[in-house]
Protein backbone atom coordinates (compact mmCIF):
# COMPACT_ATOMS: atom_id res chain seq x y z
CA UNK A 1 0.00 0.00 0.00
CA UNK A 2 1.59 3.79 -0.79
CA UNK A 3 2.12 5.44 2.59
CA UNK A 4 -0.39 8.41 3.15
CA UNK A 5 0.74 12.13 4.51
CA UNK A 6 -1.16 11.00 7.73
CA UNK A 7 1.29 7.95 7.13
CA UNK A 8 4.04 9.89 7.07
CA UNK A 9 4.09 11.47 10.07
CA UNK A 10 5.15 8.28 11.83
CA UNK A 11 8.64 6.74 11.34
CA UNK A 12 8.98 3.53 9.13
CA UNK A 13 9.08 1.29 12.04
CA UNK A 14 9.20 1.42 15.71
CA UNK A 15 9.73 -1.33 18.21
CA UNK A 16 7.15 -3.56 18.98
CA UNK A 17 7.43 -3.93 22.55
CA UNK A 18 6.77 -0.44 22.98
CA UNK A 19 4.45 0.43 20.92
CA UNK A 20 1.48 -1.81 22.66
CA UNK A 21 -1.41 -0.77 24.53
CA UNK A 22 0.01 -1.66 27.40
CA UNK A 23 3.04 0.50 27.31
CA UNK A 24 2.07 3.69 25.40
CA UNK A 25 -2.15 3.33 26.97
CA UNK A 26 -2.58 5.14 24.01
CA UNK A 27 -2.76 8.57 25.57
CA UNK A 28 -0.80 10.48 23.50
CA UNK A 29 -3.07 9.61 20.19
CA UNK A 30 -5.89 9.81 22.05
CA UNK A 31 -5.21 13.41 23.30
CA UNK A 32 -4.25 14.88 19.88
CA UNK A 33 -7.96 13.45 18.89
CA UNK A 34 -9.82 14.94 21.43
CA UNK A 35 -8.33 18.09 20.86
CA UNK A 36 -9.45 17.79 17.50
CA UNK A 37 -12.67 17.08 18.17
CA UNK A 38 -12.63 20.09 20.58
CA UNK A 39 -11.60 22.18 17.68
CA UNK A 40 -14.41 21.08 15.42
CA UNK A 41 -16.95 20.94 17.78
CA UNK A 42 -15.64 24.47 18.90
CA UNK A 43 -16.08 25.86 16.11
CA UNK A 44 -19.84 24.82 15.58
CA UNK A 45 -20.59 26.28 18.89
CA UNK A 46 -19.08 29.90 17.81
CA UNK A 47 -21.89 30.24 14.74
CA UNK A 48 -24.15 30.63 17.67
CA UNK A 49 -22.52 31.63 21.05
CA UNK A 50 -22.88 35.50 21.93
CA UNK A 51 -20.15 36.42 24.26
CA UNK A 52 -22.07 39.37 25.77
CA UNK A 53 -23.04 39.32 29.05
CA UNK A 54 -26.58 39.85 28.75
CA UNK A 55 -26.88 36.76 25.63
CA UNK A 56 -24.37 34.17 26.80
CA UNK A 57 -26.41 32.44 28.55
CA UNK A 58 -29.04 33.10 26.87
CA UNK A 59 -27.17 31.45 23.64
CA UNK A 60 -25.47 28.18 25.27
CA UNK A 61 -29.47 27.21 26.24
CA UNK A 62 -30.14 28.26 22.63
CA UNK A 63 -27.60 25.86 21.40
CA UNK A 64 -28.46 23.10 23.90
CA UNK A 65 -32.29 23.49 23.31
CA UNK A 66 -33.11 24.80 19.64
CA UNK A 67 -30.06 24.16 17.22
CA UNK A 68 -30.39 20.40 15.42
CA UNK A 69 -27.90 18.48 17.41
CA UNK A 70 -26.44 21.53 19.07
CA UNK A 71 -26.84 19.63 22.71
CA UNK A 72 -25.14 16.38 21.22
CA UNK A 73 -22.16 19.02 19.92
CA UNK A 74 -22.11 20.83 22.76
CA UNK A 75 -21.77 17.69 24.75
CA UNK A 76 -19.20 16.45 22.88
CA UNK A 77 -17.02 19.19 23.62
CA UNK A 78 -17.71 19.53 27.25
CA UNK A 79 -16.81 15.55 27.41
CA UNK A 80 -13.68 16.00 25.09
CA UNK A 81 -12.39 18.73 27.51
CA UNK A 82 -13.09 16.53 30.31
CA UNK A 83 -11.67 13.53 29.14
CA UNK A 84 -8.45 15.51 27.44
CA UNK A 85 -7.55 16.51 30.74
CA UNK A 86 -7.40 12.57 32.18
CA UNK A 87 -6.05 11.76 29.16
CA UNK A 88 -2.87 14.09 29.56
CA UNK A 89 -2.62 13.65 33.24
CA UNK A 90 -2.00 9.65 32.90
CA UNK A 91 0.45 10.23 29.58
CA UNK A 92 2.32 12.50 31.93
CA UNK A 93 2.45 9.75 34.62
CA UNK A 94 3.15 7.21 31.85
CA UNK A 95 6.72 9.38 30.47
CA UNK A 96 7.94 9.70 34.27
CA UNK A 97 6.86 5.54 35.36
CA UNK A 98 8.34 4.40 32.29
CA UNK A 99 11.57 6.76 32.68
CA UNK A 100 10.68 8.52 29.13
CA UNK A 101 11.70 12.08 29.71
CA UNK A 102 15.66 11.41 30.29
CA UNK A 103 17.86 12.90 27.61
CA UNK A 104 17.35 14.23 24.89
CA UNK A 105 13.85 14.32 25.66
CA UNK A 106 14.04 16.62 28.23
CA UNK A 107 12.84 19.92 26.49
CA UNK A 108 9.85 18.12 25.41
CA UNK A 109 8.76 16.60 28.41
CA UNK A 110 9.04 20.10 29.45
CA UNK A 111 6.74 20.98 26.21
CA UNK A 112 4.13 18.31 27.24
CA UNK A 113 3.56 19.84 30.56
CA UNK A 114 2.81 23.63 29.55
CA UNK A 115 0.17 21.43 27.29
CA UNK A 116 -1.02 19.87 29.99
CA UNK A 117 -1.10 23.48 31.70
CA UNK A 118 -2.69 25.31 28.95
CA UNK A 119 -5.16 22.39 28.77
CA UNK A 120 -6.42 23.06 32.55
CA UNK A 121 -6.54 27.00 31.52
CA UNK A 122 -8.76 26.20 28.38
CA UNK A 123 -10.77 24.32 30.23
CA UNK A 124 -11.56 26.88 32.82
CA UNK A 125 -11.80 29.40 30.24
CA UNK A 126 -14.60 27.12 28.43
CA UNK A 127 -16.78 26.85 32.02
CA UNK A 128 -16.78 30.35 32.40
CA UNK A 129 -17.94 30.97 29.47
CA UNK A 130 -21.37 29.02 30.02
CA UNK A 131 -21.77 32.45 32.19
CA UNK A 132 -24.45 30.92 34.18
CA UNK A 133 -25.11 31.40 38.05
CA UNK A 134 -22.70 28.52 38.78
CA UNK A 135 -19.51 30.02 37.16
CA UNK A 136 -19.51 33.81 39.27
CA UNK A 137 -17.76 31.59 42.44
CA UNK A 138 -15.05 30.03 40.55
CA UNK A 139 -13.99 33.30 38.49
CA UNK A 140 -14.05 35.69 41.10
CA UNK A 141 -11.66 33.15 43.10
CA UNK A 142 -9.56 33.04 40.03
CA UNK A 143 -8.74 36.08 39.47
CA UNK A 144 -8.82 37.58 43.20
CA UNK A 145 -6.28 34.96 43.42
CA UNK A 146 -3.83 36.64 40.67
CA UNK A 147 -4.39 39.95 42.63
CA UNK A 148 -2.74 38.77 45.46
CA UNK A 149 0.71 37.92 43.82
CA UNK A 150 2.87 41.07 44.54
CA UNK A 151 4.17 43.83 42.55
CA UNK A 152 2.26 42.09 39.70
CA UNK A 153 -0.38 40.44 40.56
CA UNK A 154 -2.63 43.69 39.30
CA UNK A 155 -1.23 43.49 36.03
CA UNK A 156 -2.33 40.14 35.41
CA UNK A 157 -5.42 40.50 37.09
CA UNK A 158 -6.03 43.15 34.14
CA UNK A 159 -4.51 41.21 31.02
CA UNK A 160 -6.92 38.23 32.89
CA UNK A 161 -10.40 40.29 32.79
CA UNK A 162 -9.77 43.43 31.95
CA UNK A 163 -10.54 45.56 34.80
CA UNK A 164 -13.47 45.71 36.30
CA UNK A 165 -15.87 43.48 38.39
CA UNK A 166 -15.32 40.04 37.10
CA UNK A 167 -18.61 38.67 37.34
CA UNK A 168 -20.12 41.32 34.96
CA UNK A 169 -17.25 42.70 32.74
CA UNK A 170 -14.93 39.63 32.23
CA UNK A 171 -16.65 37.31 29.87
CA UNK A 172 -15.46 39.33 26.84
CA UNK A 173 -12.01 38.57 28.03
CA UNK A 174 -12.26 35.24 28.74
CA UNK A 175 -14.00 34.31 25.07
CA UNK A 176 -10.43 36.31 24.12
CA UNK A 177 -8.43 34.33 26.05
CA UNK A 178 -10.23 30.61 24.92
CA UNK A 179 -10.49 31.10 20.98
CA UNK A 180 -6.98 32.79 20.60
CA UNK A 181 -4.92 33.52 23.37
CA UNK A 182 -4.85 29.46 24.65
CA UNK A 183 -5.65 27.77 21.48
CA UNK A 184 -3.18 29.20 19.23
CA UNK A 185 -0.40 28.55 21.89
CA UNK A 186 -1.77 25.19 22.66
CA UNK A 187 -1.63 24.36 18.69
CA UNK A 188 1.75 25.89 18.41
CA UNK A 189 3.13 23.91 21.17
CA UNK A 190 1.39 21.02 20.11
CA UNK A 191 2.75 20.95 16.53
CA UNK A 192 6.32 21.77 18.39
CA UNK A 193 5.65 18.41 20.63
CA UNK A 194 5.10 16.32 17.91
CA UNK A 195 8.16 17.56 15.97
CA UNK A 196 10.45 16.82 18.93
CA UNK A 197 9.14 13.79 19.53
CA UNK A 198 10.35 12.23 15.97
CA UNK A 199 13.43 14.58 15.89
CA UNK A 200 14.05 12.74 19.61
CA UNK A 201 13.68 9.14 18.01
CA UNK A 202 10.00 8.42 18.96
CA UNK A 203 8.88 6.39 21.48
CA UNK A 204 11.79 6.08 24.35
CA UNK A 205 13.53 2.77 24.39
CA UNK A 206 16.69 1.11 25.51
CA UNK A 207 19.54 1.50 22.97
CA UNK A 208 20.20 -1.31 20.58
CA UNK A 209 22.61 -2.89 22.50
CA UNK A 210 20.63 -2.61 25.60
CA UNK A 211 17.49 -4.14 23.94
CA UNK A 212 16.08 -7.37 24.94
CA UNK A 213 13.65 -8.01 22.08
CA UNK A 214 14.72 -6.00 18.48
CA UNK A 215 10.95 -7.23 16.93
CA UNK A 216 9.72 -3.92 15.46
CA UNK A 217 6.55 -3.11 13.52
CA UNK A 218 5.69 -0.79 10.47
CA UNK A 219 3.94 2.50 10.13
CA UNK A 220 1.21 0.80 8.52
CA UNK A 221 0.44 -1.56 11.81
CA UNK A 222 0.95 1.66 13.91
CA UNK A 223 -1.35 3.78 12.06
CA UNK A 224 -4.01 0.64 12.07
CA UNK A 225 -3.82 0.98 16.14
CA UNK A 226 -4.21 4.22 16.20
CA UNK A 227 -7.32 4.35 13.84
CA UNK A 228 -8.32 1.73 16.07
CA UNK A 229 -7.99 3.55 19.27
CA UNK A 230 -9.86 6.38 18.12
CA UNK A 231 -12.56 4.37 16.91
CA UNK A 232 -12.91 2.81 20.47
CA UNK A 233 -12.55 6.51 21.69
CA UNK A 234 -14.88 8.09 19.55
CA UNK A 235 -17.58 5.32 20.09
CA UNK A 236 -17.62 5.79 23.89
CA UNK A 237 -17.70 9.63 23.49
CA UNK A 238 -20.56 9.78 21.32
CA UNK A 239 -22.11 6.81 24.29
CA UNK A 240 -21.49 9.19 26.96
CA UNK A 241 -22.64 12.48 25.35
CA UNK A 242 -25.94 10.80 24.32
CA UNK A 243 -26.93 9.96 27.32
CA UNK A 244 -24.84 12.35 30.03
CA UNK A 245 -25.84 16.09 29.09
CA UNK A 246 -23.21 18.93 29.77
CA UNK A 247 -23.91 21.22 32.74
CA UNK A 248 -26.73 24.10 32.36
CA UNK A 249 -27.38 26.46 34.87
CA UNK A 250 -29.79 29.42 34.56
CA UNK A 251 -28.10 32.50 33.41
CA UNK A 252 -26.49 34.90 35.93
CA UNK A 253 -28.24 38.34 36.78
CA UNK A 254 -25.83 41.06 36.58
CA UNK A 255 -26.37 43.51 39.33
CA UNK A 256 -24.24 43.50 42.21
CA UNK A 257 -26.68 42.17 44.89
CA UNK A 258 -27.47 38.92 42.43
CA UNK A 259 -23.45 38.80 41.52
CA UNK A 260 -22.91 38.41 45.46
CA UNK A 261 -25.77 36.19 45.91
CA UNK A 262 -24.38 33.83 43.49
CA UNK A 263 -20.94 33.63 44.41
CA UNK A 264 -21.75 32.86 47.98
CA UNK A 265 -24.59 29.82 46.73
CA UNK A 266 -22.30 28.44 44.03
CA UNK A 267 -18.94 28.16 46.33
CA UNK A 268 -17.65 25.52 44.16
CA UNK A 269 -14.58 25.58 41.92
CA UNK A 270 -14.64 22.62 38.41
CA UNK A 271 -13.32 19.22 39.38
CA UNK A 272 -9.95 20.12 38.25
CA UNK A 273 -9.14 22.97 40.66
CA UNK A 274 -11.27 21.34 43.73
CA UNK A 275 -7.58 20.76 45.30
CA UNK A 276 -6.62 24.15 45.30
CA UNK A 277 -9.93 25.30 46.76
CA UNK A 278 -9.44 22.86 49.50
CA UNK A 279 -6.28 24.59 50.04
CA UNK A 280 -7.60 27.81 50.34
CA UNK A 281 -9.78 26.87 53.42
CA UNK A 282 -6.25 26.33 55.29
CA UNK A 283 -5.03 30.03 55.23
CA UNK A 284 -4.05 32.75 53.62
CA UNK A 285 -4.68 32.82 49.80
CA UNK A 286 -1.21 33.74 48.26
CA UNK A 287 0.73 30.70 49.91
CA UNK A 288 -2.33 28.20 49.41
CA UNK A 289 -3.85 29.50 46.21
CA UNK A 290 -0.38 30.65 44.17
CA UNK A 291 2.88 29.63 45.95
CA UNK A 292 2.41 26.21 46.63
CA UNK A 293 0.33 25.25 43.47
CA UNK A 294 3.07 26.94 41.31
CA UNK A 295 5.80 25.06 43.65
CA UNK A 296 4.17 21.72 42.84
CA UNK A 297 4.31 22.66 38.65
CA UNK A 298 7.94 23.65 39.53
CA UNK A 299 8.64 20.85 41.15
CA UNK A 300 6.96 18.30 38.30
CA UNK A 301 8.90 20.27 35.64
CA UNK A 302 12.38 19.77 36.96
CA UNK A 303 12.23 16.09 37.33
CA UNK A 304 14.39 15.40 34.50
CA UNK A 305 17.16 17.71 35.74
CA UNK A 306 17.54 17.32 39.45
CA UNK A 307 17.10 13.26 39.68
CA UNK A 308 19.58 11.01 38.62
CA UNK A 309 19.51 9.81 34.66
CA UNK A 310 17.79 6.77 34.80
CA UNK A 311 19.76 3.52 33.30
CA UNK A 312 19.42 3.42 29.47
CA UNK A 313 18.14 0.08 30.17
CA UNK A 314 15.68 0.75 31.74
CA UNK A 315 13.89 3.75 29.94
CA UNK A 316 10.84 2.45 28.30
CA UNK A 317 10.22 -0.06 30.66
CA UNK A 318 7.34 0.61 33.71
CA UNK A 319 8.77 1.28 37.02
CA UNK A 320 12.75 1.10 36.74
CA UNK A 321 14.53 0.62 39.30
CA UNK A 322 16.90 3.62 38.19
CA UNK A 323 14.17 6.43 38.43
CA UNK A 324 12.68 5.50 41.59
CA UNK A 325 13.20 8.75 43.24
CA UNK A 326 11.10 10.47 40.33
CA UNK A 327 8.22 7.81 40.58
CA UNK A 328 7.49 8.65 44.31
CA UNK A 329 7.96 12.15 43.35
CA UNK A 330 4.97 12.03 40.90
CA UNK A 331 3.11 10.06 42.90
CA UNK A 332 2.90 11.36 45.98
CA UNK A 333 2.14 14.89 43.70
CA UNK A 334 -0.93 12.62 42.26
CA UNK A 335 -2.04 11.19 45.77
CA UNK A 336 -1.72 14.71 46.83
CA UNK A 337 -4.19 16.05 44.43
CA UNK A 338 -6.63 13.31 44.45
CA UNK A 339 -6.69 13.37 47.86
CA UNK A 340 -7.76 16.93 48.65
CA UNK A 341 -10.04 16.81 45.24
CA UNK A 342 -12.35 14.00 47.02
CA UNK A 343 -12.06 15.81 50.15
CA UNK A 344 -13.13 19.03 48.63
CA UNK A 345 -16.33 16.95 47.08
CA UNK A 346 -17.33 15.67 49.89
CA UNK A 347 -17.88 18.77 51.51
Amino acid sequence: MRPSFFHHLHPPTIPADQARWRHTLGAGGTAVFLMLILGVTGILEMFYYIPTPEEAALSVQTITYHVPFGGFIRNLHYWSAQILLIVSAIHLLRVVFTAAYSHPRRFNYLLGLALFVLSILLDFTGYILRWDVDICYPLLTGTNLIKTIPFIGDFFHRLAIGGGEACSTGLLRMYVWHIFGLTLPIIILGIWHAFRVRRDGGIAVPPPQARTDNARISRNELVRREVLAMFIVGIALILLSSSVPAPIAPAMDSTPAAIREAASQSAKAPWFFLWVQQMLKWGDPFIFGIVIPFGILILVAIIPYIFPKPADSDIGTWFPKSNRLAQITMGLVSLIVILLTLLANAN
